[in-house]
């Protein structure tokens, strides 16, 4: 997923025309942030600090430079920031709450999960995001859950790094903890192995179709869970109980992503992932030219509804079931939400503008599924027609040529 985000924003050349323009506002005013407010970890300065950021990296294999740095502020986070150049160093920052509240063992684990981020290069394509895309601006639909699962997924792979460096998941699960309650375990006297056993239950809420996070770091209970299954691989940890091999790891964890994939959670909005699917698939194919205009529109509805809307599609095709899904989408709709007449109509006639052509064949389509199956009249399928087409349509360029 890293890589077709760092593709559709054509990564490469920006970077490339980044580096050409000594573009790094950024880093620049962060370093010099840091540089002036904020405590450098220094070998000399604080050898005990110094030497447990030095600890991680070694364990991790990282040889690239890192500043690490520790800030007076009161919201438990750490954050990584890779470096603009090859001459300079990465950043680290653990915010001076977070560094009180937390053990030797819970910051070697948060330090090698920022240190993760690096390794793995995700600081490198967020950077490239925010630089697209500024806070406080809107990204298009499909784009913007796209980006929102792979800062999740990223966010799992950096915990993996955090547990490398701290194999040990009472460790890791009570560092989520603080940072979840912003409280010391002594002050609750929390029983960590209770604590676990509970994490599956609460989790259930969220793979019964339930739960939804849109957030953009997972929520605490799949992370504790997927560190335990991590826990548990016979090729890293051989004499762990239960022992996974990674295809069953790659299972376990497609059970947890599947919570992480979730855009929507009503059932009329699982209907209507279907509807639109069926709809656009039969409509585009009505005229018996798939049209990539009219691809791309069904695509656009159906990103509002799931992450990954051409599987979703081609899934769809396969079942050989296109037709019988479109009707029996329809019916339980409207034993819903009768009034949703509207709005699927409205919906089958943007994808028959889209390809900036009205064909006899959509307009057979349409006018049969209006009056059959929503119940229209001919001259209200008409009249909706005629108000879409009167906003929307446009001809194409090439009929003027």
């Amino acid at each position: 997923m890293k890589d077709q985000i760092f593709e559709a924003l054509q990564g490469n050349v920006i970077q490339s025309i980044l580096h050409e323009a000594h573009y790094n506002p950024t880093n620049n005013y962060l370093r010099n942030t840091l540089e002036g407010n904020s405590f450098k970890v220094d070998s000399n300065i604080s050898p005990k600090l110094h030497g447990i950021f030095n600890d991680v990296k070694t364990t991790l294999g990282f040889e690239e430079a890192v500043d690490f740095y520790v800030t007076s502020d009161a919201q438990l986070n750490a954050f990584a920031v890779s470096r603009n150049d090859e001459n300079e160093p990465h950043i680290i920052n653990i915010n001076s709450s977070l560094l009180n509240l937390m053990s030797d063992n819970e910051l070697r684990f948060i330090i090698g999960h920022e240190m993760g981020h690096l390794i793995s290069r995700n600081a490198d394509l967020l950077k490239l995001i925010y630089f697209i895309f500024p806070p406080n601006t809107e990204l298009p639909g499909m784009l913007q859950h796209k980006i929102r699962l792979w800062k999740q997924l990223s966010e799992l792979t950096a915990d993996r790094y955090g547990f490398l460096v701290c194999p040990d998941v009472p460790v890791c699960v009570s560092a989520f903890f603080k940072l979840a309650s912003g409280v010391d375990l002594q002050r609750v006297d929390l029983n960590i192995e209770a604590f676990i056993n509970d994490n599956d239950k609460r989790l259930e809420y969220f793979k019964s179709d339930k739960g939804i996070n849109l957030a953009s770091h997972p929520v605490n209970l799949i992370r504790v869970k997927a560190i335990q299954l991590f826990s548990k691989v016979e090729d890293f940890k051989p004499e762990a109980a239960n022992q996974l091999t990674t295809e069953q790891l790659a299972g376990e964890m497609a059970g947890l992503l599947s919570i992480l994939e979730k855009i929507k959670e009503s059932e009329i909005d699982y209907l209507f992932t279907h509807f639109i699917a069926a709809a656009g698939i039969l409509l585009s194919g009505s005229d018996e030219n798939y049209n990539e205009h009219e691809i791309e529109s069904i695509l656009q509805e159906l990103s509002e509804f799931v992450i990954f809307p051409k599987f979703f599609m081609d899934k769809l095709i396969e079942t050989g079931k296109v037709m019988e899904i479109f009707n029996d989408s329809i019916r339980k709709i409207l034993e819903i939400s009768p009034s949703a007449r509207e709005t699927m109509l409205y919906y089958l006639v943007r994808i028959a503008l889209s390809d900036q052509k009205i064909a006899d064949n959509e307009i057979g389509f349409i006018f049969e599924v209006g009056t059959n199956a929503f119940g229209y009249s001919r001259t209200e399928v008409a009249q909706i027609f005629a108000n879409t087409i009167q906003q929307r349509f446009i001809p194409a360029i090439q009929s003027l040529s």
